[in-house]
């Protein structure tokens, strides 16, 4: 049983410091994915932008550790779907990887642009209009698209199972559905992923995980459920 109230625990402030660090990292990106002059104020901006780097990397550490902490949990119920969970995590976390390097290179570029006086101003524009597409296309696809997959997988366990309260995992499968739909709109440009109405999409995903993340630090996983489980199997 205090095993798996560590665990429990564990995942909370694990999901906690994902939701900060991904917020945080995204807004010291500002002054290299902002603006005209992005390859002027990326280099001006240099600790700031790398110190965003850091935050999403320890995003990615929080996410596959949210996901590898609660394997031993899901499987019980059904392995298969939880397994699929840690993979589909792993890929979400390789995604947000690659937007990390693509900011990295962007910021390379930067400096080599005011280094050099930025002599063929146009090559450096579309090389830093690739590496700026690069970022978006996996600020999409991870924290969106493969965020809707995740959060359906775990929550629909969670459901199922009653390991949490129905009433959060019923936010979770709702608030999963929602940024998949958001994901595939912006996909298709029918809205932009940095929007009134994509945030507003985002929310009850958003609140499910801090909402989940603090019942599982306070109370923990429902310790009768488990015990269920463990019987069938």
């Amino acid at each position: 049983m205090n095993t798996n109230k560590k665990t429990a625990k564990i995942v909370g402030v694990l999901f906690i410091l994902a939701t900060v660090t991904a917020i945080i990292g995204l807004n010291l990106y500002n002054p290299i994915l902002e603006g005209p002059d992005y390859m002027i104020k990326g280099a001006e901006h240099s600790n700031q932008v790398i110190l965003g780097a850091l935050m999403e990397l320890i995003l990615v550490v929080s996410a596959v550790g949210t996901a590898t902490t609660m394997f031993p949990i899901l499987r019980r119920y059904n392995e298969t779907i939880a397994l699929w969970h840690v993979c589909f995590r792993f890929l979400e976390a390789i995604i947000i990887t690659i937007g990390i390097i693509s900011v990295l290179s962007l910021l390379t570029l930067s400096r080599e642009f005011v280094a050099t006086g930025a002599p063929e101003i146009a090559s450096f524009q579309t090389s830093g209009i690739i590496l700026k597409a690069i970022h978006d296309w996996t600020f999409m696809l991870g924290p969106l698209f493969m965020l809707g997959i995740n959060t359906m997988m775990y929550s629909y366990i969670f459901y199922k199972s009653k390991l949490v309260p129905r009433f959060i995992s019923s936010l979770g499968m709702t608030g999963a559905a929602i940024v998949f739909i958001y994901a595939l709109l912006v996909m298709f440009d029918v809205i932009q992923q940095v929007s009134a109405l994509g945030a507003i999409m985002a929310l009850p995903v958003a609140a499910n995980e801090i909402i989940l993340a603090l019942w599982l630090i306070v109370k923990g996983f429902n310790e009768s459920a488990i015990i269920s489980m463990s019987v069938k199997k």
